[in-house]
């Protein structure tokens, strides 16, 4: 690449760990570390759940939609718009009243007000287990992209220079740096995207012409997508509004209800039509440009070998001149690590908050808290990246983490939203043996051990296990 792309790189990363190093400094207490001080505004917050619900997965996995099914692929992102709204109607009320009353950090802490300590345990060990891995996603996402974008750069290479910048200047500043580097990082992608990806990407393939006469014509319908898909994305997706960390995070750091609702509104209309319709168009574009034969030189000549998360990265290295490229390539990891910080911090909460407080208790009005929280947030960012290291595909390992805590918390959560939370067993138990189902069933259908009916996601059967058991046991008598 040449150097004026990786001096813009170099200074988009330079100034991501300025921030991290500035907020080091002033974080005083947990409150400051995991809720930014518990007054962040709405704008702020409305950039921040939006670019770490979409981030790099999504933006590299959408590109991989519009690579593999064209524009279609953006009903993926529909279900965040879903998900966003009816939350921030039936969920922020409640968990930003009692996160007032209780000084609450975590969403098992909202679990224990309701189910007990031993709920609030078990879910800060599933919400630390699936952020830890959709940390990991966005790291992978970040690799692929570096690894297409620099030539003779292997994804291992990548993913260790990636892993570490996000790592850095997260274990440094916490959620402030993390919120405040969002907007950036969400400003940067806006340009990068609308002002030199698509334009540049949509006359070096040769314009609409061009596209309708290279790919197939439901390529360009909203309709080729089957149920299943649908149904998988919807029951996958919405219900992480509903259980997510990092939203239960920023609902707590808002200033007001208001603020966290107008964020919640503000973020759904950025996931849908914004975001979903760029990713997939780019994606789209990415795929003409392989059928047009522009990857061939960089040795990806066969369309059909080659991963469709990878057109995307191609692309921008093959259409965009000198000083583009190098700004958005810093747009695309501004996406990813907005996601890949806000998960981190999840996960790193959960333990400190949620696990490590059993055995050592965590005085969050303490300076030496903070030293603690990097600590642990420092130990699973390079477990994350292990964790990269081992899985091949973005969408599915982001889907996976996904599923793994929508099947274990979702259902409790509906308990709480419905007033059914009388019993604490059921709450246990439908937790552990939703994510179980999911989890077994999921392992066993990628070894090709099992093939699940009608194509739907291992999810719904883990989620429908969790609500059977959560009504069983809420037909006895109440626990004591």
């Amino acid at each position: 690449m040449p150097v004026l792309d990786l001096a813009i790189i170099g200074v988009y990363i330079l100034v991501m760990l300025g921030v991290g190093v500035y907020f080091m400094r002033r974080n005083a207490d947990a409150d400051d570390y995991y809720l930014a001080g518990r007054s962040m505004g709405s704008l702020h917050i409305g950039l921040s759940v939006v670019a770490t619900d979409v981030g790099g997965g999504f933006s590299i996995g959408l590109g991989g939609l519009g690579f593999a099914m064209g524009i279609s692929g953006s009903w993926m992102l529909f279900t965040g718009l879903i998900g966003a709204w009816t939350s921030a109607v039936l969920l922020i009320p409640r968990v930003r009243k009692l996160g007032v009353e209780h000084r609450f950090y975590t969403l098992p802490e909202f679990f224990g007000h309701h189910y007990g300590s031993r709920v609030a345990f078990l879910a800060g060990i599933i919400s630390a287990v699936g952020y830890l891995g959709f940390t990991a996603s966005q790291i992978l996402a970040g690799a692929k992209l570096a690894s297409a974008a620099f030539e003779g750069l292997s994804i291992e290479t990548a993913l260790l220079v990636m892993g570490c910048i996000v790592v850095i200047y997260t274990v440094m500043g916490g959620l402030k740096a993390v919120i405040y580097t969002d907007t950036i990082q969400w400003a940067v992608l806006m340009v990068g995207l609308c002002g030199v990806g698509i334009p540049v990407a949509y006359f070096a393939v040769g314009g609409l012409g061009a596209m309708r006469s290279s790919v197939p014509p439901e390529f360009f319908s909203l309709g080729n997508v089957g149920w299943a898909r649908l149904v998988n994305w919807m029951v996958t997706i919405v219900p992480i509004w509903y259980v997510g960390m990092t939203l239960y995070q920023r609902i707590y750091a808002s200033r007001s209800e208001a603020d966290a609702k107008r964020a919640w509104f503000i973020a759904g209309l950025f996931e849908y039509p914004v975001m979903a319709f760029m990713g997939v168009l780019l994606g789209l574009m990415a795929r003409v440009a392989a059928d047009q034969g522009m990857f061939a030189s960089l040795g990806f000549g066969d369309v059909n070998a080659l991963d469709a998360e990878m057109g995307l990265p191609l692309l921008l290295r093959r259409v965009l001149p000198v000083g583009l490229k190098g700004l958005m390539v810093s747009a695309y990891f501004s996406a990813i690590m907005s996601t890949a910080d806000s998960c981190l911090m999840a996960s790193s909460g959960n333990v400190t908050t949620d696990i490590l407080d059993r055995f050592l208790p965590f005085d969050a009005t303490s300076p030496r808290a903070v030293r603690l929280s990097q600590i642990v947030t420092a130990v699973l960012g390079a477990a994350a990246l292990v964790l990269a290291g081992a899985m091949q595909n973005v969408l599915q390992l982001m889907l996976y983490s996904y599923a793994f805590m929508v099947s274990g918390l979702f259902v409790p959560v509906v308990g709480v939203l419905t007033g059914h939370t009388r019993s604490r067993g059921g709450a246990f138990w439908a937790m552990l043996l939703g994510g179980i189902t999911t989890s077994g069933l999921a392992a066993a259908e990628g070894a090709n051990a099992l093939a699940l009916p009608l194509g739907l996601d291992a999810n719904i059967f883990g989620i429908t296990v969790s609500a059977l058991v959560f009504v069983a046991f809420n037909g006895r008598r109440e626990e004591p």
